[in-house]
């Protein structure tokens, strides 16, 4: 026996030996699927969700090196890593980018399920983990951009800590367990919750929340991944200054806690509406596999919940734009540019959750009529969409000609950083996984065409 075949042998005798027994977990009741045609993103949104989790994690395993979670060091280490620290500027970037795109994801995985009656296939508990999965998503994503310790980091304690000490009876108790005593307690808390007890809870709730049968899309996972990068690359996040040594400035939380932000600057009672109102919300979804019992799934024919998802998305919509206003008149004092007219607020709100329920309630029921009407009359002739063919000649143009770009970007990427274009870099590595995903699309179109 040659030596190649000597270790192809122990190679195969490893791969059984480790299946085998890897048979007896729960990961092998998973099936795991790899399309061999393009699959819309839409049926695996959660999966998309879970890799960038996976980023998270592998970009914040590698940051935690240089970080120091104490009160004089907190700012001063994510500043170190930003200038200092080799390929950390990259990394910070992606970390945060890849935060924001984890909850953007998340809640559109959400909707998508839920507009598509995904619930009624049995999927209650697949449902109820997924929506305490979105909320873990914001509250890590919230600790997150804590740690840094700056001006935005100061925005958000007051608010959690506001939110927590309103609650009734136990409100004070509730902040001091969770917030601690003092802005020392406050991040060193901030970083245990972020880097251990939210991961820890999340990779629980994701062993329930996996489906059996799960598709990873390879060129996809490299387009989101690549969007990251480029995203990070044209919109670089901000170090910001260092809190208690900056001169105060107006600023407002992350997108996805605007809608908080401002329920809490009309100054009406924080708990009802910057806690309970965000609550009975996630209460709504989680009842829905309880309370919509109909066997129709799709949006079309279910009006009633259809409508009520819209409406919720013009909620949260119109917090979100409330939240980012600010007086432009920069004579006023800062309480009065950050103060929101509770009427105002209220008011645009009723006009939203009106316009939105009886809107696609309506539209929804003249879709039906139309159909049935539709039925009633003759049927037109069905057309078959002639498929889009392309030649092998120019597949093979297209493949080379994207693998020909892949590779000068990156001799690109590796020039812009050697130069110190950081951003530049960032935003060619984000080219250099888009321009993957588009060679592995155009391998699998014509792998296609060439079997027909």
């Amino acid at each position: 026996m040659s030596r190649e075949e000597s270790i192809g042998s122990l190679v195969n005798k490893l791969v059984n030996y480790v299946v085998e027994r890897l048979e007896r977990t729960w990961f092998f009741s998973l099936r795991f699927a790899i399309p061999s045609r393009v699959v819309s993103p839409l049926s695996y949104l959660g999966m998309l969700t879970f890799v960038i989790f996976l980023i998270e994690g592998i970009t914040g395993g590698i940051l935690m090196f240089y970080y120091v979670p104490t009160l004089d060091g907190a700012w001063d280490s994510v500043a170190r890593i930003n200038d200092e620290i080799p390929f950390g500027y990259i990394l910070r970037n992606v970390h945060y980018h890849g935060s924001n795109a984890m909850v953007f994801l998340a809640v559109f995985h959400l909707y998508y399920q839920f507009f598509s009656g995904r619930y009624k296939l049995r999927y209650e508990m697949l449902w109820v983990t997924g929506i305490i999965l979105g909320l873990m998503t914001v509250l890590e994503a919230f600790f997150g951009y804590d740690v840094i310790f700056n001006e935005r980091a100061e925005l958000a304690l007051s608010i959690g800590a506001s939110l927590a000490e309103n609650s009734p009876v136990i409100g004070v108790v509730i902040r001091e367990a969770v917030f601690g005593a003092g802005f020392g307690d406050f991040i060193l808390r901030s970083y245990t919750y972020h880097v251990f007890i939210l991961p820890v809870v999340m990779i629980l709730l994701i062993i329930l929340h996996f489906p059996r049968n799960m598709i990873m899309d390879i060129p996809m996972i490299s387009a989101i991944t690549g969007g990251i990068f480029i995203v990070g690359g044209l919109f670089p996040i901000e170090l910001g200054g260092k809190f208690g040594l900056a001169p105060p400035t107006i600023t407002v939380p992350e997108w996805y806690l605007t809608g908080i932000y401002a329920f809490i600057r009309t100054g009406l009672d924080r708990f009802i509406t910057g806690g309970l109102m965000p609550a009975l919300l996630l209460l709504m979804f989680i009842v829905m596999p309880f309370v919509d019992k109909g066997k129709k799934y799709r949006w079309q024919d279910r009006p009633l919940f259809t409508a009520l998802g819209v409406t919720s998305l013009g909620q949260i919509a119109v917090t979100t734009v409330w939240g980012f206003y600010i007086d432009p008149d920069t004579s006023l004092p800062f309480v009065d540019r950050i103060f929101i007219d509770p009427f105002s607020l209220w008011m645009s709100m009723l006009l939203i959750a009106f316009f939105s329920f009886v809107g696609t309630y309506s539209f929804i029921k003249v879709m039906q009529k139309s159909a049935e009407a539709k039925k009633v009359a003759k049927k037109p002739p069905f057309i078959v969409n002639a498929p889009v063919n392309i030649s092998q000649k120019w597949i093979w143009v297209m493949l080379v000609s994207v693998i020909l770009f892949m590779v000068y970007l990156n001799l690109l990427a590796f020039q812009a950083y050697e130069s110190g274009f950081h951003n530049l870099a960032l935003l060619e590595l984000g080219g250099i996984l888009v321009s993957f995903s588009a060679v592995f699309h155009l391998y699998r179109y014509a792998k296609d065409a060439l079997m027909k």
